[in-house]
């Protein structure tokens, strides 16, 4: 009914994002660093600030960290499942958030990423990026394997 998605959207919309932990971890520190340094943080965006809302002034002009651009991105033909929406294309997808991925082997029983869930851990889900992030997986996979153990750590603690 309308007043069942009334009350979702409502609820939905004061929900507050898994807090981000605040390590001073050398492993933390490095992995962040590491992240920005390969360029994942071009679409993958550390901090977004809501806008004006004046029917739930509780949710304005907040900074949160969801770790995405929310936008469209040509991840090349590996990702692309072929069939176009609108203005996408079968290669296009939207920057998915990155807020809580530590999190989902214990809430989703699963570690599977990717929109069709074909990785079956965070290195594949990086490895599996094409097209515009193909710069970013590529000085991932250049990293020594220390490195990339570091950004893993970051990303796993979002």
């Amino acid at each position: 009914s309308d007043a069942s998605w009334d009350a979702i959207t409502l609820f939905l919309a004061y929900v507050e994002a898994p807090p981000q932990p605040k390590t001073e971890r050398t492993r933390f520190v490095q992995g962040e660093k590491l992240f920005q340094a390969a360029g994942c943080n071009g679409c993958h965006v550390a901090e977004l600030k809501t806008g004006n809302f004046l029917a739930m002034p509780a949710i304005e002009n907040k900074r949160f960290a969801p770790y995405t651009d929310l936008l469209l991105h040509d991840m090349g033909p590996e990702l692309a499942d072929g069939r176009p929406d609108f203005k996408a294309s079968g290669s296009d997808w939207r920057t998915p958030p990155l807020w809580g991925i530590g999190l989902s082997k214990q809430v989703n029983a699963s570690t599977s990423f990717l929109h069709d869930g074909r990785a079956r851990n965070l290195t594949e889900a990086i490895v599996w990026h094409g097209g515009e992030a193909k710069p970013a997986k590529d000085k991932f996979v250049a990293m020594p394997q220390a490195k990339r153990n570091d950004l893993l750590e970051f990303l796993n603690s979002l």
